[in-house]
């Protein structure tokens, strides 16, 4: 049932051009390991740079965030840019902690809601897909719902083979399955199962069943995968929000069903996954990934024509 994790017969790539990127890793398993209250120090200190030195991210995210709020002022669309650069900060700490170092110290701050609407799914050993979308939180949240429900996780591979093993390796820890873009059969396989599948898609991708539906009242190109799998597999679909409060708890709320999902339509059933993404981004904008490039794709247009 499930991918093959990383283990005694999966080896490192350990080629020495791989060894300025092993660096690179190690220096994250290390910041991994600092104190959190330190990490969250250092993350909001380095939102800020990360919005200086990343600029066409920043253009990006400001593009995104006016597309997706025009009722905003110009400053308060300013101070949602900012804010979201320091959540970053902090988040880049979560993504590196839920990999490869502790969470003991969130576990005693989480708040869980929505179990039921997971046990209500699975009623007759039926597969469940949830649902979420690329927040800072993501993969720290994810690591954490793991103690109340054995997720599998479907994701896009590192480009870069020592941080791809890495990573893996980190998943595996805690997830009871990990699966490529690539690996539909043995996804649909988990899901036909009964297991449960954890995934985003929300951004742009050039690898997928693709349409057009609209996300924050714009156009955007989106994946029509949660209508497939659930159409191949026979899965419910829940959404799965995550938000870290500013007294540092961790909200961790799984939505009922959808109904009658998955329908005939593709097209349809994308736009009900992009509205229930939407909701989620819109309880907590600070912590969503604005830095990608959501809209490059608009029909009859050139790519990233809404960018320049």
């Amino acid at each position: 049932m499930s991918a093959t994790p990383p283990g005694p017969s999966t080896r490192p790539p350990l080629s020495p051009r791989h060894w300025p990127v092993w660096l690179g890793v190690g220096l994250c398993v290390a910041l991994a390991r600092l104190p959190w209250s330190l990490q969250v120090m250092l993350g909001r200190g380095l939102g800020p740079v990360l919005g200086r030195v990343l600029r066409s991210r920043r253009q990006v995210a400001a593009r995104n965030i006016a597309l997706c709020f025009p009722e905003l002022d110009a400053p308060a669309q300013a101070k949602l840019l900012r804010e979201s650069f320091r959540q970053l900060g902090i988040g880049l700490f979560e993504f590196a902690r839920a990999w490869w170092g502790s969470v003991t110290p969130m576990q005693g701050k989480v708040v869980v809601e929505g179990l039921e609407h997971l046990q209500a799914a699975q009623t007759g050993g039926r597969g469940v897909i949830i649902v979420s979308g690329h927040f800072v939180t993501l993969e720290l949240a994810a690591r954490l719902m793991c103690d109340y429900a054995p997720l599998a996780g479907m994701y896009r591979p590192h480009a870069t083979g020592p941080m791809e093993w890495a990573v893996r390796k980190g998943r595996m820890r805690y997830a009871s399955a990990m699966f490529t873009r690539e690996e539909l059969r043995p996804a649909l396989r988990h899901l036909k199962q009964g297991g449960l599948l954890w995934f985003a898609p929300d951004q742009d991708t050039r690898r997928g069943d693709s349409v057009y539906v609209p996300f924050f009242g714009q156009t955007a190109h989106s994946l029509t995968s949660t209508h497939q799998l659930a159409r191949l597999s026979g899965a419910a679909v829940l959404g799965f929000a995550h938000v870290r409060d500013p007294d540092g708890r961790y909200r961790l709320r799984l939505t009922p069903a959808l109904p009658g999902f998955p329908s005939a339509d593709a097209v349809a059933d994308t736009a009900r996954v992009m509205a229930l993404i939407e909701t989620l981004v819109r309880a907590a904008p600070t912590q969503y990934l604005w830095i990608h490039r959501r809209f490059k794709r608009q029909p009859g247009q050139p790519d990233d024509a809404l960018y320049q």
